[in-house]
């Protein structure tokens, strides 16, 4: 998996404040009402790609292109939330956003016996250490996007390093959601990077 987001030049206050007082009604809301039945789907979809997996080795590739979709959406809407893009998020799962690319080569065959490991000790090698991790890692990226918000409102510009930390964030998480999806057999790294 390849994920980068674009480091803007320089970065709209106006936005920025509009986003922190109304983001909530124009962008969370509206946004998330979708995303959570679509995401709804996608974990019925997950069973049962996991149990075609079971017998066939491999997930479905529609099931899969669905999956990778809906991580797009979700991904351009974080990033707006973590004031990382300027703009308003698209609507749907074959939108495209400039700011960001998200490649997800699509597995042609899976382990099945690590599908197994995966469902009945997934949250003892996978979730508890990730999770622990990415705890303390995500109380540091609040740090800095809290900071972040008043560096780019006094001088429109996102510091690089703080905003490739909140990306790595964003990086490791989504690798942990996709192993644990059952979409790869590639163990996470512990780095965001």
């Amino acid at each position: 998996m390849t994920f980068t987001v674009k480091h803007q030049e320089t970065y709209s206050r106006g936005e920025l404040l509009l986003r922190s007082f109304f983001g909530y009604f124009y962008i969370v809301l509206p946004h998330a009402f979708l995303l959570m039945f679509l995401g709804l789907w996608g974990s019925i979809l997950t069973f049962i790609s996991w149990l075609i997996i079971m017998f066939t080795g491999s997930y479905p590739e529609s099931f899969f292109e669905y999956q990778v979709k809906l991580m797009k959406w979700s991904t351009r809407v974080n990033l707006r939330i973590y004031n990382l893009a300027d703009g308003y998020p698209a609507f749907g799962l074959e939108s495209e956003d400039p700011a960001f690319s998200l490649d997800i080569p699509y597995p042609e065959n899976l382990s099945r016996s690590t599908q197994l490991l995966k469902l009945f000790f997934g949250a003892i090698y996978v979730i508890i250490p990730h999770g622990f991790l990415l705890l303390f890692r995500g109380i540091a990226t609040m740090f800095l996007w809290i900071l972040g918000w008043w560096v780019v409102l006094f001088t429109g510009k996102f510091p690089e390093s703080w905003h490739e930390f909140i990306v790595g964030t964003m990086r490791w998480g989504l690798r942990v959601q996709l192993y644990m999806g059952y979409m790869t057999d590639d163990y996470p790294p512990f780095t965001g990077k």
